[in-house]
């Protein structure tokens, strides 16, 4: 990084792209052949570009302004659904970069992410319930996740050369 102000103002950019995408995903239709609840992460695509480019921190984030944003439009449940599955899934992620992605290059660090945010998600739906009975989800929640995570993967290492256009200036 050239200096912390552009490390700051780059986060701010990503943190509003992937509010952006989080936006337009949430306009779609449900797909009436996915199971309920189970989403592309269009948005994952650009927490995953800041953990291998930026790290750790700047990564959580771009999930923590995802989560606020959450908050602020569905509510407390939503937010500590969508904070418990980003912040598992931002940890998968950059373990991933930090320790393999070389052998499994964007789509399998997408595919751990993808299923991390599930068991996340699955995790706080316990909490707050208190019931033990969405632990029956969880096969659906880890095929699709390997699902979404394959194509969330293929569409980061497709844009991946815009993202690091717009990046250049913040990024030696």
């Amino acid at each position: 990084m050239k200096t912390k102000t552009q490390k700051i103002a780059l986060s701010g950019i990503l943190g509003a792209q992937a509010l952006a995408l989080s936006f337009i995903e949430n306009l779609l239709p449900a797909m009436p052949f996915l199971p309920p609840g189970v989403k592309l992460g269009l948005s994952n695509i650009v927490t995953m570009f800041t953990a291998g480019t930026m790290g750790f921190f700047p990564a959580l984030a771009v999930t923590l302004i995802k989560s606020l944003f959450v908050l602020l439009t569905r509510g407390v449940t939503a937010f500590f659904m969508s904070f418990g599955g980003g912040f598992l899934s931002t940890v998968a992620m950059c373990l991933m970069i930090k320790l393999v992605k070389d052998k499994s290059g964007f789509v399998g660090v997408a595919v751990v992410s993808a299923i991390c945010h599930n068991i996340g998600q699955l995790a706080v739906s316990i909490i707050v319930t208190k019931t033990t009975a969405f632990v029956y989800y969880a096969p659906v929640l880890l095929l699709s996740g390997v699902v979404m995570g394959i194509i969330t993967g293929i569409i980061l290492k497709a844009v991946m050369p815009l993202l690091m256009k717009q990046s250049k200036f913040f990024i030696k």
